[in-house]
């Protein structure tokens, strides 16, 4: 199989990243374009509750020793890594979903990084598209952890602070590398109003839905609102549009 189409979805906290994640996976597996990696990489990991699915394992819990020291005998390295990888996965009807988590203890992110970075390039090829619900701004891609995504996509609210956010990160974007032509915006939570300009190309409006709401108030998971749900289908859009990006960049 060829590298897939990696779709890292970004912005700032509390703009609904994790929802339209969550709903972006379910609308590409609806579609026929699976098998999808999931990739939760804010350490506040909740996108394995937005889709309905249980954790047993996350990066961050991982130890550096067993990486290094601790390996079974009979078992190189990369052997050990592909095992704890495929332990840490979450498997579902379509996709595997791999969350980065918190180190135990005081511990910096350093080694789950690193982790994030070889579970990525080990696994990628295994699939068709890989999600990657980021954390707020550009950390993951600034430090190297995702490396030269297809699209990214910047999730804002239609307000002019959020805006301000967009461009900050299209900026960081850019200084890293990535070229505007993969960078767009979505504006979430849309309620019809004029949205603040912004001179990224719109590429969805996920309109304000009170299902979304009821879902979070009910602690059940996003996935489960009604295939009717204005969000739902918006996100519909959005998933076709990104299958027709991807293709054009082979």
């Amino acid at each position: 199989m060829t590298r897939p189409c990696t779709v890292v979805i970004s912005g700032k906290g509390g703009t609904g990243k994790t929802t339209i994640a969550s709903l972006l996976i379910d609308a590409l597996i609806a579609a026929g374009e699976r098998p999808i990696l999931a990739v939760d990489a804010d350490p506040n990991a909740n996108l394995h509750e937005a889709l309905g699915v249980a954790l047993a394992e996350t990066l961050g819990s991982m130890r550096e020793e067993a990486f290094t020291k601790n390996i079974p005998p009979g078992m190189d390295r990369t052997g050990y890594i592909k095992y704890r990888f495929r332990r840490a996965l979450a498997e579902a009807e379509g996709y595997d979903l791999l969350a980065m988590g918190r180190p135990e203890g005081s511990g910096c992110y350093c080694f789950p990084n690193a982790l994030l970075t070889e579970c990525i390039e080990t696994l990628e090829r295994d699939y068709r598209f890989v999600i990657v619900d980021s954390e707020a701004g550009m950390e993951h891609i600034a430090r190297g952890t995702i490396k030269d995504p297809e699209v990214l996509l910047i999730v804002s609210d239609p307000g002019a602070r959020g805006m301000r956010t967009v461009g900050r990160i299209r900026d960081l974007a850019e200084s890293l590398g990535l070229s505007r032509d993969r960078i767009f915006l979505v504006v979430n939570r849309d309620r019809g109003d004029a949205a603040e300009k912004s001179d990224l190309p719109l590429i969805a409006r996920i309109p304000e839905d009170p299902a979304i709401g009821e879902a979070d108030l009910a602690a059940t998971p996003i996935v489960g609102i009604p295939q009717e749900s204005p969000a739902r289908a918006a996100v519909r859009d959005l998933s076709a549009r990104i299958v027709k990006e991807c293709a054009r960049r082979g």
